[in-house]
């Protein structure tokens, strides 16, 4: 499923129209997906920004033209010469700060359009090179599913924009044999990990039983995501009239919960004061 194919699910399953999804998935890609439902969507745009977490098979011996296995094969060169060591050296190679090259099958917009549309209408696309961090990446097996092909399985830990894909085609690209995805699944994006979801009508049933497996409350997933600043009933009244309150006295932004609990909004100091960058007026 596409990520907009899960919104849609929610949507039927809700009957509502308000459905949102922070860090868009490929449609090979498996996993966890953030969804924020009626005002609930104010907050995706500040929770798809932080560092994700995925499990990846990579395949080394073939490029293709999407990076991954959805895609029709370019070139074979067999990798039966390849050992361990020199697996996981090309892939240490992709750690730390890189300057990444997305697939030219990717969502980024080029002159308005999607990458991977101007591709599939027969254009050549050449995107530019953008600054990502991959913080760890643990090799856990190497296999050799034929003599010429090495499947290695992986977890990496990276900034928000990293794609795996390239991380799979530059390391065998290293090795001078192609390399592309078999397998990727999300695990965590942010504080948020795939132990805490559901399947998308599992999760509405709990949003509409108020509790359960795939749902959190608006105001405990801002306490999950931000600090928290507790408000007087004098400062929740004040945010709702979209006055300031007196400083945090910390950066960032953080989440301003009213005394009954209710998330009042998201605040951020300037100066001697915190102003509202997100507001949450009450139901």
């Amino acid at each position: 499923m596409t990520s907009h194919d899960v919104v849609a699910q929610a949507r039927r399953a809700l009957s509502v129209r308000k459905v949102g999804h922070a860090g868009t998935l490929d449609p090979m890609a498996t996993g966890l997906l953030v969804l924020g439902v009626g005002t609930a969507t104010r907050l995706l745009g500040y929770v798809g920004g932080h560092d994700k977490t995925y499990e990846a098979t990579i395949r080394l011996g073939q490029s293709t033209v999407t990076d991954d296995r959805e895609g029709e094969v370019l070139s074979a060169t067999a990798a039966a010469h390849l050992d361990d060591d020199a697996v996981r050296s090309a892939l240490a190679a992709q750690t730390g700060p890189l300057q990444q090259v997305p697939s030219a099958v990717s969502a980024v917009k080029v002159d308005g359009r999607r990458s991977y549309d101007r591709v599939r209408a027969g254009e050549t696309v050449e995107l530019a090179a953008r600054s990502v961090t991959v913080h760890r990446l643990e090799v856990h097996r190497v296999t050799r599913p034929t003599p010429d092909l090495v499947d290695v399985d992986v977890t990496v830990d990276c900034t928000a924009g990293t794609y795996i894909r390239a991380i799979a085609r530059d390391a065998g690209a290293a090795l001078g044999v192609g390399g592309h995805l078999t397998a990727l699944r999300r695990t965590a994006s942010g504080p948020f990990t795939v132990a805490q979801a559901g399947v998308v009508e599992d999760a509405a049933a709990s949003l509409v039983a108020g509790g359960g497996a795939g749902f959190l409350p608006l105001t405990e997933a801002a306490r999950v995501v931000f600090p928290e600043r507790r408000l007087t009933t004098e400062e929740a009244r004040a945010l709702g009239y979209g006055q300031r309150i007196p400083a945090t006295g910390s950066g960032g932004l953080h989440a301003a919960v009213a005394p009954d609990g209710r998330l009042a909004a998201l605040v951020e100091d300037a100066g001697s004061t915190a102003r509202v960058t997100v507001g949450f007026p009450p139901p």
